[in-house]
């Protein structure tokens, strides 16, 4: 596969990956039986768990909780040489104050930090990491790091259950969580190929968020732009890299995961559109180089702008990678703007991932019943958009607390005068 004409060969992307997955998940299968869904749709989700916020987590505590490990794991003067934080998010709390400022502070970064936060539906995270990834390759601060979290959550309300049909089906894929990425020019996890990249956009009404706790969209509009973009992204993609194929160029695929059954779906809009595939040889590929992605989301949930790099650590997690392999990736944000991008991983990266010990942090979630999960959807505790002053009640979900923390985790404690504060417990 030959890169794209005239691109430098600097090496750039990530250095260091974690995934964190909240404090609490529901079990899918529970709710959508209790909401009496259609079981054959609902197991076309391909969803087997999802993360639910508890009051006192937001999207700075997921974010903060997500990059910790990578930033106590640096040396001081590697952290010293960390020189922007951008956070990626449709969860924001503020108009005009970005959550990475919040970030920064509770991870204690230096103050000669470019912080800035980024905001496009579920292509957030994508954009964030190009923009890190080219500021490395401009080698205008050479040796710079960068920080680039992706970070959300979706809160629904108990008086929505069921009244629509879309929100019924969303309910119990949309999750929370989020992705820390370190970004330098010694790229363990991921070398992204300079210049190789696909994009394709424009308008459309699929899925948004018109009021800063409100969630609303086409659930079938959502699905033919997901398609239209993924064909459309890798094609821009095949006409900057020269000989790139969809089947033999990857030897494993990453998408942005709202529900692995869409992702099943776009794998097989493209092999049939590029190869006009057979069933039999559809299935198999989607086996071989995509379901292995899904090991994280099916436990999450949709995780909006960090959903694409879960996929990517799920695969890290769960293949063996025995030689340099390249890995295509697909980023699709709603409204809507999409790319389809690469890069190479290693035997390295995946010992990098697996030693985060991703799988053992989700299995201490704390399991909630369908009482408490609907206790929670009421809201009479959760601190919205705007909240001018808060007290947090930590005991809302008494088992949920952790039992076993060692100041390693920050949970949102008041809210005075629009200020958010918080803790380490």
């Amino acid at each position: 596969m030959t890169r794209a004409v005239g691109i430098e060969a600097r090496a750039a992307g990530i250095e260091a990956m974690n995934v964190y997955g909240g404090m609490a998940c529901l079990d899918v299968k529970e709710l959508c039986l209790h909401r009496g869904l259609d079981m054959p749709r609902f197991e076309n989700l391909l969803v087997q768990e999802k993360t639910v916020a508890l009051p006192y987590e937001d999207p700075v505590t997921f974010a903060v909780n997500a990059a910790r490990p990578l930033i106590d794991a640096l040396a001081p003067e590697e952290r010293a040489r960390i020189e922007m934080v951008v956070t990626c998010t449709e969860s924001g709390i503020d108009f005009g104050k970005s959550l990475s400022t919040y970030v920064h502070a509770h991870l204690d970064l230096p103050s000669n930090c470019r912080l800035f936060e980024i905001k496009q539906a579920c292509y957030s995270g994508t954009a964030g990491l190009q923009m890190a990834v080219n500021f490395l390759l401009a080698q205008t601060s050479p040796g710079a790091k960068a920080l680039v979290v992706a970070t959300d959550i979706s809160r629904f309300a108990l008086a929505d259950a069921g009244a629509v049909e879309e929100w019924a089906y969303s309910e119990p894929s949309s999750g929370a969580g989020a992705v820390a990425m370190l970004v330098s020019d010694t790229p363990h996890v991921l070398r992204i190929d300079a210049g190789a990249y696909g994009n394709h956009a424009f308008e459309v009404m699929d899925t948004c968020r018109p009021g800063p706790d409100t969630e609303a969209g086409d659930a079938d509009l959502s699905l033919m732009a997901y398609l239209d973009c993924c064909e459309g992204a890798f094609r821009d993609y095949s006409r900057r890299v020269e000989n790139a194929d969809f089947r033999e160029s990857f030897g494993q695929l990453c998408f942005h995961t709202p529900f692995g059954g869409m992702v099943k779906g776009a794998h097989r809009h493209l092999m049939r559109r590029l190869y006009k595939a057979p069933p039999k040889e559809i299935e198999a590929d989607f086996q071989t180089r995509l379901a292995p992605s899904l090991a994280f989301g099916k436990r999450v949930g949709n995780t909006a702008g960090g959903s694409v790099f879960v996929a990517l650590a799920g695969m890290l997690e769960t293949v063996a990678i025995g030689a340099p392999m390249r890995v295509g990736l697909f980023s699709y944000g709603s409204g809507c703007c999409s790319e389809f991008y690469s890069g190479v991983v290693t035997p390295e990266s995946g010992e990098r991932l697996r030693a985060m010990r991703i799988p053992q942090a989700l299995d201490r979630r704390h399991r909630l019943t369908i009482e408490e999960y609907e206790m929670l959807l009421r809201g009479e505790s959760v601190v919205r958009f705007g909240t001018k002053d808060a007290e947090l009640n930590h005991q809302i979900v008494p088992d949920a607390w952790p039992v076993d923390a060692a100041g390693d985790r920050l949970v949102l404690d008041a809210v005075v005068g629009y200020h958010r504060k918080y803790i380490w417990i």
